[in-house]
């Protein structure tokens, strides 16, 4: 058990199938992922679990545990594959993270429908118990959708005015306002430790400014008189166009405008012609998921998150 020697390793981790395997070549190129945060188990030269752990570029450790992989299509999995796995993930917490250091927070891309599969629900399961053999707990399950070029986007309706936040001083203010009432998981664990202005603060800095797509895409919307009552921001994640953040404002929720700020978020990144545009929101979130399939967002995939919390 042991991480990557270097790059030219590449073609002994991607031995085990997942659908990350294609873009690990330029996360390696980009500084999202370094050959030191990819461990292999090795049986002889054959590759039976692995991990990886990914980061913004740059970044100087890891954000997230994205990979984590067992061999599934031997005919006779031994009892021993997920006992293999937990001590792979074990050494490599050992050696990245320390004694007494929170790990990073798991993320798996599993089909929309894997609970209704056996292979899928028992490989979806297998990589959860390994987790929780470590400590780990279920966070949140999210849908992750996507619009197609060719699908109809709803014309501007009247009801809203547009236009870029003045500066990132109101985004921010926007966004401590949204946290009241979010049923965002991630945000609403924020909350737990710190005030809502911190919150949205972290967001901000964190990862909303670290997109390198224009800011001039971002959109307030706003009453005719002025009044903002939400705001979406379009954006690229360096893998795909996004919707990266929608939000009614509290005092403004059940009036429809959610459909309204979609809408012009999905033609600002229309616009560009990009190939698809990428959104993620949480299963519980009824409103929200309501919304983008209104908008003709499809549920391609699912995402399971993970957390040592």
């Amino acid at each position: 058990m042991r991480p990557l020697r270097g790059r030219e390793e590449l073609d002994l981790f991607t031995r085990l199938p997942y659908g990350l395997n294609a873009e690990l070549a330029d996360d390696l190129a980009t500084g999202r992922r370094r050959p030191e945060w990819m461990w292999v188990a090795l049986r002889g030269d054959r590759l039976v679990a692995r991990a990886a752990w990914w980061s913004r570029p740059g970044g100087g450790a890891p954000l997230v545990l994205d990979i984590l992989d067992i061999e599934d299509d031997v005919p006779e999995p031994g009892p021993d594959r997920l006992d293999i796995a937990e001590r792979l993930l074990r050494t490599a917490l050992a050696a990245m993270v320390g004694d007494g250091a929170q790990p990073p927070d798991y993320s798996r891309f599993v089909p929309p429908d894997w609970r209704e599969d056996a292979l899928p629900r028992r490989i979806v399961e297998d990589r959860m118990a390994v987790l929780e053999r470590t400590g780990a707990r279920l966070f949140v399950e999210r849908l992750r959708l996507e619009w197609r070029p060719g699908t109809p986007v709803a014309g501007p309706g009247g009801r809203l005015a547009f236009r870029p936040p003045h500066d990132s001083g109101e985004l921010v203010s926007l966004m401590t306002s949204a946290m009241d009432g979010t049923l965002d998981a991630h945000g609403r664990a924020d909350l737990t430790r710190m005030s809502p202005r911190e919150a949205a603060l972290k967001h901000y800095e964190e990862e909303l400014a670290l997109y390198s797509s224009p800011r001039d895409w971002w959109r307030v919307a706003t009453l005719p008189q002025g009044e903002p009552v939400g705001f979406v921001l379009p954006a690229h994640n360096g893998y795909n166009p996004i919707i990266a953040y929608i939000a009614v404002l509290p005092g403004h929720r059940g009036n429809g405008y959610i459909d309204g700020l979609l809408a012009e978020g999905t033609r600002v990144l229309a616009e560009q012609d990009v190939p698809r545009i990428r959104a993620s929101t949480d299963l519980g979130n009824v409103p929200m998921a309501n919304a983008f399939r209104r908008a003709g967002y499809v549920n391609f995939e699912r995402e399971i998150n993970m957390t040592w919390n």
